[in-house]
């Protein structure tokens, strides 16, 4: 053979070989770089696991199971993207656990309805060793260091107190930490961002007088004001009005989608000067505006909120079981470790997420205490909502049956026929409970 042709064809093989030393070197180096991030998520979140600010887990538990609890098995339940075991991949610590019912509950038998989730989720946080049911910050951490899943209760959606402050309060007894203004429909006091449904429209008039003391009277408890789903204007007007940080529990950028759930720059300028936080939410349709979205999106939501107010005042709030549709990669409460993955290849610090994942709502919620404490020596609100702005054929009123009082026989006739015992009045026996009449 051609010297200068074995000269070429060892060079020729020296370099194939080279190319696939190099490849399996590359491989071999994207493995352990790839191992290497999800072994320090993994630190990360075991360090500071994950409190998520919504799931709809128990309105799936009534939809899927009439709430019947004894049928299931709450570690593996199928056709949900939340249980136990997966809530542990997850690095879920604590969740927020929403007892919704639908819109068409208001003026109706809103409240009853209520009041059967928040015993489911009482249920659920009670009979499984795994979970905690928690109502304050400290009981929280106390819950984390003994290796629970602290289950945290909202009520989504004004409609279920029914307009009754004292409602609000039974509720509050009952364990619930944060409620939402509105859902998808509005209420006799609140705004919703939301036009499906056309009841108690109002004009300029976003928070009305009332809606002003559920906030105070959410303020006096150490209840968390929650404006996911509420109008921006209704929004701003909390923001303006309460004493104590808000927060949105599941809503993510308008800058990045200018769907109505989510939040504008100009009104995350507003939450940051109220100390409040925004828990980025991931259902598809908030986060692309569009059928099909990814996990690199959903970052580029918390990337630009980062961007405009800064990584302290957010958090998460994934809004699982409460979608139709969920990103690529983020289909169930197991895959948030894929998320800070994607955040810190964008260089968030371990701080930041630390901050994103835990520390931000533990700041928000003791603040929220803080302000209940210094309230403390106020007296519980009596304010009412005039019958005339609730406008339900269905709610009753506390006043004298008419058949109890005697006939009007002018001004004259008490003097003429004399008045046998004490005569009823208004103001005399005012609780005696009757209907519209």
């Amino acid at each position: 053979m051609h010297p200068r042709r074995t000269v070429a064809s060892a060079s020729s093989s020296f370099c194939t070989q080279s190319i696939r030393h190099l490849l399996v070197l590359s491989s071999l180096c994207h493995f352990i770089t790839g191992y290497a991030e999800d072994d320090k998520v993994h630190h990360l979140m075991s360090r500071y696991p994950l409190i998520d600010g919504h799931n709809d887990l128990p309105v799936q538990l009534r939809i899927l199971h009439s709430n019947c609890l004894s049928q299931i098995d709450l570690h593996s339940v199928s056709r949900v993207a939340t249980d136990i075991t997966r809530l542990r991949a997850g690095h879920v610590q604590a969740q927020m656990f929403a007892a919704y019912v639908l819109c068409s509950a208001q003026d109706k038998d809103a409240v009853r309805l209520t009041l059967e989730q928040i015993d489911v989720i009482r249920r659920m946080c009670q009979e499984n060793q795994d979970f905690e049911l928690v109502t304050t910050a400290q009981e929280l951490k106390n819950a984390e260091t003994r290796s629970k899943i602290a289950c945290l209760i909202s009520v989504e959606g004004g409609h279920s107190i029914d307009s009754s402050l004292p409602a609000l309060r039974m509720f509050y007894q009952l364990g619930v930490r944060s409620m939402t203004l509105t859902h998808n429909c509005n209420t006799p006091w609140a705004e919703s961002s939301s036009k499906k449904h056309s009841v108690y429209q109002r004009q300029n008039d976003s928070l009305t007088h009332f809606g002003k003391a559920v906030v105070e009277e959410m303020n006096r408890l150490g209840m968390l004001v929650d404006l996911s789903h509420t109008s921006l204007d209704t929004a701003s007007a909390v923001l303006n009005h309460s004493r104590a940080p808000v927060i949105f529990s599941h809503s993510s950028s308008y800058s990045i989608c200018n769907h109505s759930r989510n939040v504008p720059d100009w009104l995350l300028h507003e939450l940051k000067k109220n100390r409040g936080l925004i828990m980025v939410t991931f259902p598809t349709e908030y986060i692309s505006c569009r059928d099909k979205a990814d996990i690199s999106q959903v970052a580029d939501h918390f990337d630009h909120i980062r961007h405009v107010i800064g990584a302290e005042w957010i958090g998460v709030g994934g809004d699982f079981d409460g979608a139709r549709s969920f990103p690529q990669g983020l289909e169930d409460v197991s895959k948030y470790p894929a998320l800070i993955k994607e955040l810190l290849q964008r260089n968030w610090t371990e701080q930041e997420l630390a901050a994103v994942l835990r520390m931000n709502f533990l700041r928000v919620f003791e603040e929220v205490e803080q302000v209940r404490d210094r309230l403390s020596p106020d007296p519980p609100s009596e304010v009412w909502i005039p019958v005339e702005e609730v406008q339900n054929p269905c709610r009753l009123v506390l006043r004298i049956p008419d058949v109890w009082k005697p006939a009007n026989k002018g001004p004259s006739s008490r003097a003429q026929h004399g008045t046998p015992g004490r005569m009823f009045s208004d103001e005399a026996v005012p609780r005696l409970l009757v209907g519209h009449e």
